[in-house]
């Protein structure tokens, strides 16, 4: 069932369900919930086709989710929409990479974390960009605990679809 290669063709299957991934993604952007449960669920939705589609597919619904995040308004902060995509790419890579599902979703959960926390903190004051202290305080510790979270969701319905999967075969 997952999807182990880090060499996708980029087929008709593949297409086909990173479009519907993405869309529920888009979908839950668009409700406009608190950044805990929204970014839980994107971050969630990250693993989630990373594992079952493959990692092309984490890396391109995490390419697009902070486009998106700004264009239904959910982020005022455009300059950082390359620090999410580099963020949302190393979750993705760092979990499909590491061996272990849990130990790769925790490691790429925390340098997620301080890539984003680096980003708003140091990288875009070298560059003279004052970043509003609202939006430092919205991409340190609340990052890791939307990716953790998002992680252990992910996990658990990994968890379950695998299980039901593997029984229906039997």
């Amino acid at each position: 069932m997952p999807n182990n290669s880090l060499t996708k063709k980029f087929d008709a299957r593949f297409i086909t369900r990173t479009a519907i991934l993405l869309a529920i993604t888009i979908i839950v952007q668009f409700i406009k919930m608190p950044q805990l449960i929204t970014g839980s669920i994107v971050n969630a939705m990250l693993i989630i086709s990373a594992y079952f589609v493959g990692i092309w597919s984490g890396v391109s619904i995490g390419l697009l989710t902070p486009i998106i995040a700004f264009l239904v308004g959910l982020m005022g902060f455009p300059i950082l929409i390359p620090f999410i995509m580099i963020g949302n790419t190393l979750y993705v890579v760092l979990f499909k990479t590491v061996k272990n599902n849990i130990i790769g979703m925790i490691v790429g959960a925390v340098v997620k974390f301080l890539w984003l926390a680096a980003s708003v903190k140091y990288i875009l004051t070298w560059f003279n960009v004052n970043v509003p202290q609202k939006i430092v305080a919205a991409f340190t510790l609340p990052q890791l605990a939307t990716a953790i979270i998002g992680g252990i969701l992910s996990i658990f319905l990994i968890f379950i679809l695998t299980g039901y999967f593997n029984k229906s075969k039997e």
